[in-house]
């Protein structure tokens, strides 16, 4: 497929299935200038992400962090849109994330259960109500709002219904625009997906309190 055409439809895509995007013909002109290249990943190929249009402080890097939790935890500050892979001495992998927009947010303890490449998507029934035209599933692929990976949470109760994934959106890092689940660049989740292996414990807070 041409990169014209897989960035095309990836932009048209990410427009019809995610909640908060209004799209617009000045939108998606816009947009382009957040996609440069394309990478094959198994069977599918995606657009990547232009680093040099995002925010750097978005941008994956290691910092210095100061936590209670043991090494190899994940813990997401909702507030300030950071997720942390921790790291021994006081260190740790940081990521951008988009969360829930208000209303949506979920906060508390679980643990990854289930790991997919390229997962299918199937709409919470509570959304379907509210966009009574999406999709009953939708297969995997760049088109997916699930992006390339997908890390499933898991609590006391099973599963929680919250996923860390990627996504289609790159522009969208940062803000408060899901429904509840915890978006990446795609690939920061395919750098946090083989960092994490299944059981890992997962801490998603309110706020952290300017730990970093």
């Amino acid at each position: 497929m041409e990169r014209r055409s897989l960035l095309k439809g990836a932009l048209a895509a990410a427009a019809g299935l995610s909640v908060p995007f209004v799209w617009t013909s000045s939108v998606q002109a816009q947009s382009s200038k957040y996609f440069k290249g394309a990478t094959k990943d198994g069977e599918y190929t995606y657009p990547n992400t232009n680093f040099k249009s995002i925010d750097p402080r978005w941008h994956r890097q290691m910092v210095k962090y100061f936590s209670d939790e043991p090494e190899g935890t994940v813990v997401v500050d909702t507030r300030n849109h950071y997720l942390y892979w921790i790291w021994e001495n006081n260190t740790a992998m940081r990521y951008g994330v988009g969360v829930g927009r208000e209303g949506f947010q979920w906060f508390g303890r679980a643990n990854i259960a289930r790991k997919a490449r390229w997962p299918r998507w199937v709409p919470p029934e509570a959304m379907k109500q509210r966009q009574p035209d999406l999709p009953d599933s939708m297969d995997g692929g760049p088109r997916n709002p699930l992006g390339a990976r997908a890390l499933y949470l898991h609590g006391k109760g099973g599963d929680t219904g919250y996923r860390l994934h990627g996504t289609a959106e790159p522009w969208s890092i940062g803000s408060d625009v899901s429904s509840g689940c915890i978006r990446m660049f795609n690939e920061d989740i395919i750098d946090l997906y083989r960092r994490a292996p299944i059981g890992t414990a997962v801490l998603v807070l309110e706020h952290i309190s300017d730990r970093a």
